[in-house]
């Protein structure tokens, strides 16, 4: 028997049409019942349910028990990560898939990315950090620079604060739509939380596509110049 991480176990888990489906579905960053995530993948409650429990028990999902309800969220930011990758390979491969539709150009304007922004918007904000010097970029690596604290500190952004957490602070993305990089990392969460907080920005109701109001659009055309 080979020895060394189970690659092949991971792949047939997320490589299942029905298990991807409800994997994408979880990109949104929020926690879905099992009888939604039937619906997304387009099987049983009971078939999701089978599927929902090998993705647990190989530590790609997380359970939360409610009341009566079970909700399901991707683990953590390293399935997120890789599912991201995933579809940006995907996408430079050209393995796309051929349905389009009306939310086609919204998704790929501004969507959720697990829990950062995506899309052109999530492209330009990571170019007009590194073209500011806000980021520097070597070897593959972000860093966060003295311009960049400074940028962020101005946003109303604890920066001393995302330096205590577990997870790593900038990391590049790779957009599956814009098939470049945009900006992860804890930054790249308190960026879009901060969009949030200051009304440039919001959700759409059962969808991953994030919408800016036209001053919202503005201000962050400033912000993120190019």
């Amino acid at each position: 028997m080979k020895e060394g991480p189970d690659i092949a176990l991971l792949g047939s888990l997320i490589g299942d049409p029905a298990r991807a489906n409800m994997l994408t579905a979880l990109m949104s960053g929020k926690a879905l019942t099992a009888s939604e995530l039937a619906a997304e993948a387009g099987v049983t409650l009971q078939t999701a349910s089978s599927h929902l429990g090998k993705m647990e028990t190989a530590g790609l999902l997380h359970l939360r028990k409610q009341g009566r309800h079970r909700y399901f969220s991707l683990a953590d930011d390293d399935v997120g990560g890789l599912l991201e990758v995933m579809m940006g390979l995907a996408a430079k491969k050209g393995h796309v898939r051929t349905r389009t539709g009306p939310k086609d150009p919204a998704l790929r304007k501004a969507r959720v990315c697990y829990n950062h922004l995506a899309g052109e918007m999530g492209v330009r904000a990571l170019d007009s950090m590194l073209a500011e010097k806000y980021l520097t970029l070597k070897a593959e690596k972000l860093d966060l620079t003295t311009r960049g604290i400074a940028f962020l500190r101005d946003m109303d952004i604890d920066t001393e604060q995302l330096e205590k957490s577990r997870r790593p602070m900038c990391k590049s993305c790779l957009d599956w739509s814009a098939r470049r990089s945009h900006l992860a990392g804890s930054i790249g969460t308190a960026l879009l939380d901060r969009f949030y907080d200051l009304g440039w920005a919001k959700r759409v109701a059962g969808s991953r596509i994030i919408t800016f109001s036209p001053r919202g659009e503005k201000q962050f055309l400033e912000h993120f110049p190019l």
